[in-house]
């Protein structure tokens, strides 16, 4: 079976990234006639992250398609049994997604557990792309920061890194967001 169309979205906090991500989703939707699923990584944890998740929703309850959402912190293959090949899949965002899984059980700055931890996430995107149309994964750009001071942020900055390179490797299309323009870095929707 084909895998689905991928596309990667990446930019800085609060660069517009995410409304630029739904346009795009809602755009695959009406060109190849599929169904939205919005896959949310993000966990309540904080006041502002709780009114930039209900922003999120109110943004996808006006779209001209529904929106199916699911909700999976880790162990992102669960939406499966959710989606078809019809399937637009929006996977916000592989920074959380990283997060939740360094986060869970087993040692953070063991070698073993990192290489799992991002098998265990390349696996799960190649996954959903064997069971939807499209899947498109939105991140941040950390490693721009200077965050390296911290072994664990030197190593978390590391693992996102290979998880982009690995990701834009694998997409069909990648975009990085700068205050609300998206700049086009690979391949593009044939019109």
């Amino acid at each position: 079976m084909e895998k689905a169309r991928l596309c990667f979205i990446t930019g800085g906090v609060r660069s517009g990234k995410s409304s630029f991500a739904e346009r795009k989703a809602l755009e695959y939707a009406l060109q190849m006639d599929g169904n939205l699923h919005y896959l949310a990584c993000g966990r309540v944890s904080d006041a502002e992250m709780g009114e930039r998740i209900l922003r999120h929703r109110k943004d996808r309850e006006s779209s001209p398609i529904a929106w199916k959402t699911s909700e999976y912190a880790t162990d992102i293959t669960r939406i499966g049994a959710d989606i078809d090949q019809d399937s637009i899949i929006l996977l916000d965002c592989l920074t959380t997604l990283l997060d939740n899984e360094l986060f869970g059980p087993g040692l953070p700055l063991e070698e073993e557990f990192l290489n799992s931890v991002f098998s265990k996430i390349i696996t799960g995107i190649n996954e959903i792309r064997k069971q939807s149309n499209c899947l498109i994964v939105v991140s941040n750009e950390l490693v721009q920061e200077p965050i390296f001071q911290d072994d664990f942020l030197h190593i978390y900055g590391k693992t996102l890194g290979l998880l982009h390179q690995t990701i834009v490797g694998l997409a069909d299309e990648a975009y990085l967001v700068e205050a609300g323009i998206p700049l086009r870095k690979k391949g593009g929707m044939q019109e």
